[in-house]
C-alpha cells in the first residue's frame, strides 16, 4: 500500500491489489474516506496511516456497492457508510452479495481475513446531490453502467473528481449495462471538457490529469459505441446470438489489458446482446 498527497487536503491510498484507490479528503477539522484498499494488512494499517497524516475520517463514502469498495467498514467498524440511494437499493435487493463476492475473490487469491465483512449502518444519499465536510461541499453525480448503482464525487474546491470504476488507465470498461455506461461516459466527457477538475481519481490505477482522463473517456465511449454497432449490425443480418457474440468480440478494446481481464470482454458482449434481445431463455441456454 502507498499513500500519495494529491493536494494539501487530499490523500490517495493505493492497494497493492488491483491498484485499488481510496481517497481521504479533509476540510477544517473534519475528514472523509471514500472507497477502500483491499488487503487485510492494508486495512489494519489504514487508521494509523490516515491519523498520522492528519486525515482521520469522521465518515465513510463508497462510490458504489461492489465489495472491493466497501472495505473501509473493516478499518472503521463503528462508522456510518454513505452510499448512493441506488447502492442501498442494490444491497437490499441482493443481501449478502458483497460478502459472498469478497469470500470468492479471497479464496481465489489466497487472502485470509480474521473477520468477515459486516456492513453495519449505511446511509442512502440522493444523487444528484451533495454531502459536506465541515464547510466544503462534495457534489454527487450519477455514475451507473459499470453496475446498476453508483456515484461520482466532485470536490470542486480542490478540483478533484472521484469516479469509481470508470476512466481507468489499467482497465477497459466492465459494463453491466452498456447503454447506461455510455450515458455516464457522455456526462463525464461533458464535465471534463466544460468544467474540468484538476485531478481525476479512478477506482483502479493512477490518478489522472483532466486531459488524460478525457482521452480515456472518449476511447471507452468509442469502444462501447462500436460494440453496440457491431452487435446491431450482426443481428440486423439475421445472425444468431452466437454469431452476434463473435461480432462483438471482434471489436477492439480501447487499451491493452492483462490476460486475467479478458473474460470481461465477453461479459460486455453478452450484456450488450441482452440489452437488445433480452436474456436467453433457460431452454435456449441449456
Amino acid at each position: 500500500m502507498r499513500a500519495v498527497s494529491i493536494s494539501p487536503d487530499a490523500l490517495v491510498v493505493t492497494s497493492a491489489f488491483w491498484q485499488t484507490n481510496a481517497t481521504a479528503l479533509r476540510s477544517g477539522g473534519e475528514a472523509m474516506l471514500i472507497d477502500s484498499p483491499y488487503l487485510p494488512d492494508e486495512l489494519d494499517a489504514l487508521p494509523g496511516v490516515l491519523a498520522g497524516a492528519g486525515f482521520e475520517p469522521d465518515g465513510l463514502l463508497a462510490t458504489h456497492a461492489d465489495f472491493d469498495h466497501l472495505l473501509g467498514r473493516m478499518s472503521y467498524p463503528g462508522m456510518t457508510l454513505g452510499l448512493a440511494e441506488s447502492s442501498v437499493e442494490r444491497m437490499h435487493a441482493a443481501p449478502g452479495e458483497a460478502q459472498r463476492e469478497l469470500r470468492q475473490y479471497d479464496d481465489e487469491f489466497y487472502v485470509v481475513r480474521a473477520t468477515p465483512l459486516a456492513l453495519g449502518q449505511v446511509q442512502g444519499l440522493p444523487v444528484p446531490g451533495s454531502v459536506e465536510i465541515c464547510d466544503r461541499e462534495l457534489e454527487l453525480h450519477p455514475a451507473e453502467g459499470h453496475t446498476v448503482d453508483g456515484m461520482a464525487i466532485f470536490d470542486r474546491e480542490q478540483g478533484i473528481l472521484i469516479v469509481g470504476d470508470y476512466l481507468s488507465a489499467e482497465e477497459f470498461p466492465f459494463a453491466t449495462s452498456p447503454s447506461a455506461y455510455r450515458i455516464t461516459l457522455a456526462g463525464l466527457i461533458e464535465m471534463l471538457r466544460e468544467d474540468p477538475p484538476e485531478t481525476v481519481i479512478p477506482g483502479h490505477g493512477p490518478p489522472l490529469h483532466a486531459l488524460d482522463a478525457l482521452s480515456i473517456a472518449e476511447a471507452d465511449l468509442s469502444y462501447l459505441r462500436s460494440l453496440h454497432a457491431a452487435v446491431v449490425d450482426a443481428l440486423s443480418h439475421d445472425a444468431t446470438r452466437d454469431e452476434a457474440r463473435t461480432a462483438g468480440l471482434a471489436v477492439d478494446l480501447p487499451r491493452e489489458c492483462p490476460p486475467d481481464l479478458e473474460e470481461m470482454r465477453g461479459f460486455n458482449v453478452d450484456r450488450q446482446i441482452e440489452e437488445i434481445l433480452g436474456a436467453p431463455s433457460e431452454e435456449a441456454a441449456g
